[in-house]
This record gives C-alpha cells, sequence and structure tokens, in this order.
C-alpha cells in the first residue's frame, strides 16, 4: 500500500526531529525478521531509551541531508530501520545484541556518531564499549584491586603474627 504525501512529509518530520536530536544514529537491515521479534527488538530498545523507526530510505536519505551531518553516508541495502537515542553507545549496543542472536536478519549497515557519518566497522566497534554503569563498575574494581590485595597480605601477616606468639 503506497503511503500518501501527507503521511510522507509526518514521517520526514518526524525523522528530521529524531535526527537532529539523538546522541548516536544506527542503520539497520532487518531483512527476514520476524513480527515478533522486531517487536521483542523494539521493545529491548525502548527499554535502554533508544528509538527504533522503520521508513524509506529516500525520506530517510532527505532527513539525513537537512540534518547536515558531516562525512559519507554508508550505502544502505535492503530493508532500513533507523535506532536513535540520546546515549552515544546505547543505540549501536541494543542492534549488536540482537545481530547476534538473529543472525542474518538484523545487521548494522553504519550509523552517525559525534556529528559523523560512520561506517558499518566503526559501528561495531563503537557497539563493543560498555555502558556507562559498567564502566564506572569496571573503574571502581579497578582502584579497589590493590587496596583488596594490600588489606589480604595484612590481615595474613596479621594472623601469622599471631599464631607465632601462641
Amino acid at each position: 500500500m503506497p503511503v500518501s504525501r501527507t503521511k510522507k512529509k509526518e514521517i520526514l518530520e518526524a525523522l528530521t526531529g529524531a535526527l537532529s536530536k539523538a546522541a548516536s544514529v544506527v542503520f539497520v537491515n532487518f531483512h527476514g525478521l520476524g513480527v515478533l521479534d522486531a517487536m521483542a527488538m523494539r521493545k529491548s530498545l525502548r527499554s535502554e531509551g533508544v528509538s527504533y523507526s522503520v521508513a524509506k530510505k529516500t525520506l530517510v536519505r532527505k532527513a539525513l541531508e537537512s540534518a547536515k551531518i558531516s562525512g559519507e553516508v554508508p550505502t544502505l541495502p535492503g530493508e532500513l530501520a533507523v535506532a536513535y537515542g540520546a546515549d552515544l553507545t546505547a543505540p549501536a549496543r541494543g542492534v549488536l545484541s540482537f545481530q547476534k542472536k538473529f543472525e542474518n536478519k538484523v545487521s548494522i549497515l553504519g550509523g552517525v556518531f559525534e556529528g559523523k557519518f560512520m561506517d558499518k566497522e566503526a559501528m561495531l566497534s563503537i557497539a563493543a564499549i560498555p555502558s556507562q554503569k559498567t564502566l564506572y563498575a569496571q573503574f571502581v574494581n579497578l582502584i579497589n584491586s590493590p587496596i583488596q590485595g594490600l588489606v589480604i597480605a595484612l590481615n595474613g601477616l596479621a594472623e601469622k603474627k599471631s599464631l607465632s606468639n601462641l
């Protein structure tokens, strides 16, 4: 069923607004993805604060042109969806988790990161970055590790000394 001009205009305005406000955008090919799987992916992405919308390539290209993003638009074969959010890595991380889950049905085609177009490889490397909470936990563990080692060593010395006094 063809989309009317007014509906296309609404979609274009929504995409333009979303792309201008988003910190990062991921272009997703979802060829062969079932409806239930797509709904599960949307729900999971939404819980991470990531929006996901399907649109015609021509409308996405027009929205990207109006957003004035630097670089060259990556090739966008197949069915196209756009995942975007305020977090820099959440859209790519969320789509990558479903790319692993649904092999050959969902794939990252490229994206926009910090106002520049990125190719598939760059977006996959961005997707490998852990969430901010995980990075904080890793940092705290890194700081805590030497202190914990010192405490264990001091405790061992104290126990040894108390045993030698008996």
